[in-house]
């Protein structure tokens, strides 16, 4: 009997409600799923969870989730990354990192689980 390996999932957003609701709806369907609240915690959490997917709000205090998708990026560059904002500030720092080699899927706030889940099934 074989065992399913299930995807890594880590979810990076300050709004602990938004981090916590979208771990347990992916850990409902099927995922590896964990919440953590900054980007810092995001990177630590990411160097022994080691995920197959980062998804993060792009704001947060501290490291922006896009500086904390290319750390991760560059210690596990298996590791796919799907950001999240409701700013409009958002669009520059994509711009940014864009510019260093960096391309990042981009979902607007609010996420619905539906579109959420689709996007990660396809």
């Amino acid at each position: 009997m074989t065992k399913s390996i299930k995807t890594k999932v880590l979810i990076a957003d300050d709004e602990r409600i938004i981090a916590n609701t979208l771990a347990t709806i992916l850990n409902q369907s099927g995922f590896d799923a964990r919440a953590v609240y900054s980007g810092e915690e995001a990177v630590a959490t990411a160097e022994v969870f080691r995920p197959d997917l980062l998804i993060s709000d792009v704001v947060m205090g501290g490291i922006t989730g896009i500086e904390a998708a290319i750390k991760i990026r560059n210690r596990l560059p298996a590791c796919k990354t799907l950001l999240f904002s409701g700013q409009a500030a958002t669009a520059a720092l994509l711009q940014s990192a864009e510019a260093d080699g960096y391309n990042f899927e981009l979902l607007m706030k609010p996420v619905y689980p539906g579109d959420l889940l689709a996007k990660l099934r396809a």
